[in-house]
């Protein structure tokens, strides 16, 4: 059954299930111009609302919300998708009340990825279509000073030390010619840089380190099993702590993932939890999802099952 053109099964009153697409019309690229080709067809089957500025998407998902849609699909990278989570996290129990779908057309796509969602726009709208539906752990961060919070949720990944100094330093017009080696250049640059020391508490060990990584998935930067035992559905956080960044780590972290997509463990410090603590300097910012959030200090946490997505 097409939970798009259809009813929903149900054991008392069927509904038509609301789809509304939220996308980006000035996004550049293959995928982008494959998404465009098949925006006729999408057009009948769900609602489409455009950004209009940069985080637009998070306005128009919370908006989606609010006029009654059961299923918000991300059309963009990992950015739009971090996006229209934080839009359904700014409405009263928003992940109670829809769904989340992804059509991957940004460069990487980890979370695209890490569910099975096809690369390609004109194959992935089909799996969409079918709608099966998966609950997973949702993680959140939340951070703030002077008596403010501010919370940020995040589905696959979040990192703080290199990762988030690369980056600040990426290049984006280098990034729109030469894709994923854009990052790799920035991280370059970072690592000339001093790294200031982390220390995560999760309330039973405190570990310090200068590049600390936070899986909710497996996957980091693409194809790589940075957290291979990582769960989406066991209410815990991955963390995966490096306790010192310099050239050999580097060059021997660098050959083993891409010989064998996987760390060396000697080289790192694992924490499996629930929630834990992330102390740093100030002034160091951490990403969620591949996009710049927050500063340190923060406290990172799972809401277990409570993300609503589609999958294959």
């Amino acid at each position: 059954m097409d939970l798009f053109s259809t009813c929903l099964f149900c054991s008392e009153n069927c509904r038509v299930v609301r789809v509304c697409v939220i996308y980006n019309p000035a996004a550049k690229g293959q995928k982008a111009e494959r998404f465009r080709r098949l925006l006729d067809t999408i057009s009948t089957e769900a609602t489409l609302k455009q950004t209009a500025a940069p985080r637009d998407a998070r306005r128009l998902a919370a908006q989606a919300i609010s006029e009654g849609f059961d299923t918000l699909i991300a059309a963009g990278g990992d950015g739009t998708l971090n996006e229209v989570l934080n839009g359904m996290g700014d409405v009263p129990d928003g992940f109670a009340k829809v769904r989340l779908g992804i059509l991957p057309l940004g460069t990487v796509n980890v979370f695209a990825r890490e569910l099975g969602i096809p690369l390609k726009p004109a194959a992935a709208w089909p799996v969409l279509q079918r709608g099966n539906e998966k609950r997973i752990d949702l993680a959140v961060v939340e951070n703030g000073a002077g008596g403010e919070t501010e919370r940020t949720y995040f589905a696959q990944l979040a990192g703080a030390g290199l990762d988030s100094r690369a980056i600040e330093l990426v290049d984006w017009p280098l990034k729109k010619k030469i894709g994923p080696l854009a990052y790799v250049v920035a991280g370059l640059k970072a690592m000339r840089e001093p790294h200031p020391q982390l220390v995560i508490s999760d309330g039973t060990r405190t570990v310090k380190g200068h590049l600390v990584l936070v899986g909710n998935g497996r996957l980091y930067g693409g194809t790589f099993r940075v957290f291979p035992k990582a769960d989406f559905c066991d209410g815990k956080l991955d963390v995966c702590i490096f306790p010192h960044v310099n050239w050999p780590t580097l060059l021997r972290c660098g050959f083993s993932l891409l010989l064998r997509r996987k760390l060396p463990e000697a080289k790192v410090i694992r924490l499996h939890t629930a929630s834990f603590s992330f102390i740093g300097k100030s002034s160091t910012r951490f990403e969620v999802d591949g996009e710049l959030a927050g500063k340190l200090p923060a406290r990172f946490s799972v809401q277990p099952l409570a993300l609503r997505v589609l999958v294959p």
